[in-house]
């Protein structure tokens, strides 16, 4: 009989709070073999009778340290078959994403200088900026979760280079965010630079009843 594949759940976790620079990625040295002691993405098996959120959430909190009331809001990325892609035996992995409002006992980089991971991570890390990149001012739970409910259009600008890897055509965000559902520019400015204009701020409406916050 041939070898049932095990179900892996692997979490790119991102942070990017107030006053953080950039989209950083959560990872941290694993405790066990295979690879024991090499930096990795967190991920746990999925248990019986477990949900994907439920698990993305395990891994975030068990892994990374990262208190679970801190994860705003978990979704699916994609799934990777790689048959050899784990040396103890078939394992598919479905990636998943997750927003982070504290920094746990990770270590966080930037997806430029995430370094060598164990496993296939560091191919999940690249399709994973990608799809997330689609995701960002089209998926709201995501867009909010990295946000906030208000925000200066120096963020949205950090936000899209981050995930896109290239600064955004100004003129082309701002006919994005103008389209965005529920999104419109609160005619407040901010400093938030010691020198230039001040930026223009931008606000979701807000809504009846709370926001998923995981899906």
């Amino acid at each position: 009989m041939e070898q049932q594949s095990a179900v892996s759940i692997d979490v790119i976790a991102l942070r990017y709070g107030r006053d953080d620079a950039t989209v950083t990625v959560g990872i941290a040295p694993r405790r066990w073999e295979p690879f024991a002691g090499q930096l990795a993405l967190p991920g746990v098996l999925l248990g019986r009778g477990e949900r994907l959120v439920e698990a993305a959430v395990r891994a975030v909190h068990t892994k990374l340290g990262v208190a679970e009331e801190a994860i705003a809001a978990v979704g699916q990325v994609a799934t990777f078959d790689e048959p050899s892609r784990d040396p103890r035996g078939p394992t598919l992995s479905i990636a998943m994403w997750a927003v982070v409002g504290e920094p746990g006992e990770a270590e966080w980089v930037a997806f430029d200088r995430v370094p060598p991971l164990a496993f296939d991570h560091n191919r999940i890390i690249v399709a994973a900026r990608t799809r997330l990149g689609e995701m960002l001012w089209k998926d709201l739970i995501f867009t909010r979760a990295l946000t906030g409910e208000q925000f200066p259009a120096t963020r949205a600008v950090e936000l899209t280079t981050a995930l896109h890897g290239a600064r955004p055509d100004p003129g082309n965000l701002n006919r994005t965010l103008a389209a965005l559902p529920g999104l419109a520019r609160t005619g407040e400015r901010v400093r938030v630079k010691a020198t230039g204009r001040p930026a223009a701020m931008w606000a979701f409406e807000q809504q009846d009843g709370a926001v998923a916050a995981k899906h």
